[in-house]
């Protein structure tokens, strides 16, 4: 199975799925539609490798913003790799924050209560940038 890969755009994010080593990666913003169509492709290819995952898979997330309608597809995604959870192999999601977007750690928690996938939660420390007067 070839590498899955999408470049970053203003709306989604960037997609770097990989077969033979079982990491996954979505970065940046999730911001897209169902009618652009998006996350079809990506799904499509993960319920693929899902047939016959590498013995650990581990997705890790690393996102900015998603809306309503990305959190379904992420979703998704989740309860597919619980499946494979499910099934005996290994599995994990790296959730990434930046420590000052609690409400993405909060978003990971939720994810998490879903699932019975191990979450482990990183915080990214991003320095702010002080105006002086």
């Amino acid at each position: 199975m070839k590498e899955f890969e999408l470049e970053a755009s203003a709306k989604t994010p960037k997609i770097n799925f990989n077969a033979q080593t079982g990491k996954m990666l979505i970065e940046g913003r999730a911001i897209s539609e169902p009618e652009d169509g998006f996350w079809e492709p990506v799904l499509k290819w993960f319920y693929a490798y899902a047939t016959t995952p590498y013995s650990m898979t581990q997705i890790t997330f690393n996102l900015d913003y998603f809306n309503i309608s990305s959190s379904k597809q992420i979703l998704f995604l989740l309860y597919k790799l619980n499946e494979i959870h499910e099934s005996g192999l290994e599995t994990e999601v790296i959730w990434k924050f930046s420590n000052d977007d609690f409400e993405m750690k909060e978003a990971g928690l939720d994810f998490s209560c879903v699932v019975n996938v191990p979450f482990q939660f990183e915080m990214i420390v991003t320095e702010k940038l002080e105006q002086y007067a």
